[in-house]
């Protein structure tokens, strides 16, 4: 199963489809269009909130997914798939891959990220996972705790990698990465141009994901006008 996806994704690119509850494309049935022009575009995958995101995003590709639910508890800043009830509402609906936030901040239910990796491969046994990880300690602890692939999402986003981009000093971060862990990697955050993805899979990521630079308009928007006004 991980062999025969990773060869669907391989060298290719994944678009993220998501619009929050604060964002003008806030809609399934927008992500589901977004998703198809994915990948009338090429994309090989789909990253995709929430599962009313998600079964709307079956009816109209079948490409792969990663899988995803965004839910905030509290102040706690973990909020990607933070806990079992997250990962079990995406289970039943059925996503190729479940990514969660695998970064050492404490999550909402105390758990520690050893203890939740097991738990979920103890009643989902197949369910590939993916550890969203922001640096190379949680990179190299995600691969020892079992996780399938390993992606780049958080780096730049935890408050002890803020503003720190995959592509700073000629991709280092990444390049780190891919030397000190065996499994997949898949490179995501702030991949912004075709030109950074393509250096990503050269560098040999397994595949990019690439998001509020295709599916986010008002970001799209204020690139230019900010390029504009800068005189």
């Amino acid at each position: 199963m991980k062999e025969d996806l990773m060869d669907k994704i391989k060298g290719g690119l994944i678009v993220s489809c998501q619009a929050l509850e604060d964002e003008p494309l806030h809609s399934s049935f927008i992500m589901s269009k977004m998703a198809l022009a994915a990948k009338i575009g090429g994309a090989v995958g789909i990253r995709a909130n929430t599962v009313e995101d998600i079964k709307a995003i079956k009816g109209q590709v079948d490409l792969p997914i990663i899988g995803i639910i965004k839910r905030n508890y509290g102040e706690c800043s973990v909020y990607i798939t933070p806990t079992m009830k997250e990962v079990d509402e995406l289970c039943e609906e059925g996503v190729h891959i479940i990514a969660i936030d695998a970064t050492k901040r404490e999550r909402p239910d105390g758990k520690k990220l050893c203890e939740f990796v097991k738990e979920i491969k103890s009643k989902y046994p197949n369910q590939l996972l993916m550890a969203d990880i922001s640096d190379l300690e949680e990179a190299k602890l995600a691969e020892a705790y079992g996780f399938d692939f390993v992606g780049t999402t958080m780096h730049g986003y935890t408050e002890y990698t803020e503003g720190m981009d995959i592509q700073d000093n000629d991709f280092e971060f990444l390049r780190q990465v891919l030397d000190n862990v065996k499994i997949p990697v898949i490179s995501e955050g702030k991949v912004d141009t075709p030109e950074k993805a393509k250096k990503c899979l050269e560098l040999g990521a397994l595949a990019v994901v690439t998001g509020g630079a295709i599916t986010r308009p008002q970001l799209i928007t204020k690139k230019f006008v900010d390029e504009i006004n800068n005189k």
